[in-house]
């Protein structure tokens, strides 16, 4: 039997500067979608306001685990949007350490790694958060804090971590 999505290998077996990304929600889209390991199927999750939309592809890392209870997220910077369940072999750039106050009103951290597609044409030259512009950083930052704001949560950025931080990152999450 196959291994659930969640069971796949973090690191990409013959390349282990390579993650394995899978894919939930694709760029674009306002439909958030989740992995439910349980039923192995995707399910919908929650739905953006009229006007966000998720700015890249968002995932996780397949055998870690986050404080949160889930497992590491990502956004993947892809030219053109996945679909939900694609694997992607990715290179991380950096991660942003974030503090999350949950419904309950415990924080917990729940930090968002950086990556990009390690094939991709259009992003093989970025090889940490310093390659992209601070615009496009805040950007991405400022769209967690809505996204979680509209879910009634506070999150806040504590930091932005480069790509040797996020394979740390990455390594404690490992299970």
């Amino acid at each position: 039997m196959a291994p659930s999505l969640h069971q796949l290998p973090a690191h990409v077996p013959h390349a282990h500067t390579r993650v394995h990304v899978v894919v939930e929600t694709p760029k674009g889209g306002r439909n958030k979608f989740a992995f439910d390991p349980d039923l192995q199927v995707f399910k919908l999750k929650g739905v953006l306001p009229e006007g966000h939309s998720f700015p890249y592809d968002f995932g996780f890392v397949p055998s870690t685990l986050a404080e949160d209870g889930d497992p590491l997220d990502v956004l993947l910077l892809l030219a053109a949007p996945a679909f939900p369940g694609c694997v992607v072999e990715a290179r991380l750039i950096g991660a942003l350490e974030i503090e999350q106050e949950e419904k309950t009103g415990e924080t917990v951290r729940n930090d968002r790694l950086l990556a990009v597609a390690a094939d991709s044409r259009e992003h093989k030259g970025i090889h940490s958060l310093a390659d992209l512009s601070n615009e496009m950083l805040h950007e991405i930052e400022h769209f967690f804090i809505s996204y979680n704001e509209a879910k009634g949560q506070t999150l806040r950025v504590l930091r932005r971590v480069g790509p040797e931080q996020a394979h740390a990152l990455l390594r404690q999450a490992q299970h």
